[in-house]
């Protein structure tokens, strides 16, 4: 029941931050549909394998916060062939990252606030489409905040599914089917083709290079914690290689990357996936089955969010990211000694700007980066010439 719980949660919580991020990237409606069926039957196919062979919880989901990356940033000029690229890119790294476990220790050197700012820098500019959507579409919108809100109250984790299904039942009083219908019988099934990808040194590495680190900060490290915290083994390595190759074989569909979850993994390694630790994988297994079940509405999905006011789907996307976007400014901003440098790479991956046709996103690592660094590089300068003065008193 965990299991069939934990993917509901996953699909509904998030599923409209990939059809954002689709749209960003230029896809058609059918691209869309495509890239969310390859999106979700890699989670589910990952989802089936891992726990099998791990025998723990590994549960699995879409990068979250790379959808969210890519719905906030402009069309590349190149359109979704080009983004396609950098999807690519982004698998071809984690892989890579599986391979090298060296690469992994990299990763996770970065310091934990700067990579906060990062994501929260990333998350920002969705975060504000629900008060956007407010002003524009209130009639719509208040009900699904509503919803949300009620939702907080009950349970965290049933928030977004509310939510979604009060937008739901407004489309079915505000849309016209009727004229809508052509679309719904055109959409059942999306038409499984890849297609061509355009490699572009430039958006590899202003779009490419920030998707694979705010899924590794974002996803990947965190969804390692919870299942070390649970006392159930997280054979990084595997799990990085599995998730890269499911990543790289369904990025040429426009598939965001596949990693590790935290939240529905936190689901699946409590209590309530069972009282025997050693058996609540199968939950995660479970989930896996769902997630490939689910796969098939993506024809439907697709055509829904289609004929659903923008802003409505965007701003359901944002509430869905707004706890994360809490957790990371709480954690880029929880070491007094160095504040500057997250507040730079903050309001630089916010900031929608570009240099040298590369990403905010990557400038502001760079720049925070840099200021990091600088600043620890000084205060061990300042702490070792006070040791002196120290001993001779």
């Amino acid at each position: 029941m965990m299991g069939l719980l934990a993917a509901f949660v996953g699909y509904s919580a998030s599923f409209a931050i990939v059809m954002a991020a689709l749209e960003a990237m230029g896809a058609t409606e059918g691209q869309a549909a495509t890239g969310l069926f390859f999106a979700t039957l890699a989670m589910g196919l990952c989802s089936l394998v891992l726990p099998l062979i791990t025998r723990a919880p590994s549960a699995i989901a879409w990068s979250t916060p790379g959808a969210a990356f890519l719905a906030s940033s402009a069309t590349l000029p190149g359109g979704f062939g080009e983004a396609l690229g950098a999807l690519i890119t982004c698998g071809v790294l984690i892989l890579i990252t599986g391979l090298i476990p060296a690469l992994g220790r990299w990763v996770g050197r970065i310091p934990k606030p700067i990579a906060n700012a990062l994501l929260a820098g990333v998350l920002l500019k969705l975060c504000l489409a629900p008060a956007l959507a407010l002003g524009s579409i209130p009639a719509l919108m208040i009900p699904v905040i509503l919803a949300w809100i009620v939702g907080l109250r009950l349970n965290r984790l049933a928030a977004m599914p509310l939510a979604v299904l009060t937008m739901a039942v407004v489309l079915a009083f505000t849309v016209d089917f009727d004229a809508a219908g052509a679309a719904f019988s055109a959409g059942w099934f999306p038409t499984v083709a890849p297609s061509m990808a355009i490699f572009e040194p430039v958006s590899m590495l202003s779009v490419g290079l920030p998707l694979y680190l705010v899924t590794m900060a974002g996803q990947n490290i965190p969804g390692f914690a919870v299942l070390e915290l649970n006392n159930f083994p997280a054979r990084r390595p595997l799990m990085l290689r599995v998730t890269g190759v499911a990543s790289l074989l369904s990025a040429p569909f426009g598939a965001m990357p596949i990693n590790m979850s935290a939240i529905t993994a936190a689901m699946m390694c409590g209590e309530d996936a069972g009282a025997d630790p050693a058996k609540r994988y199968w939950a995660a297994t479970i989930s896996g089955v769902s997630y490939c079940l689910l796969a098939l509405l993506a024809g439907v999905t697709a055509t829904l969010v289609t004929i659903a006011p923008t802003a409505l789907i965007i701003g359901i996307a944002g509430l869905a990211l707004i706890p994360a976007l809490v957790g990371s400014l709480r954690s880029a901003f929880s070491e007094p000694g160095q504040l500057e440098a997250p507040a730079l790479t903050f309001l630089t991956a916010a900031s929608g700007m570009t240099l040298f046709g590369v990403s905010g996103a990557f400038w502001g690592l760079v720049l925070g980066g840099l200021v990091w660094l600088s600043k620890s590089l000084l205060n061990r300068q300042t702490h070792a010439s006070s040791k002196p003065d120290d001993d001779r008193a």
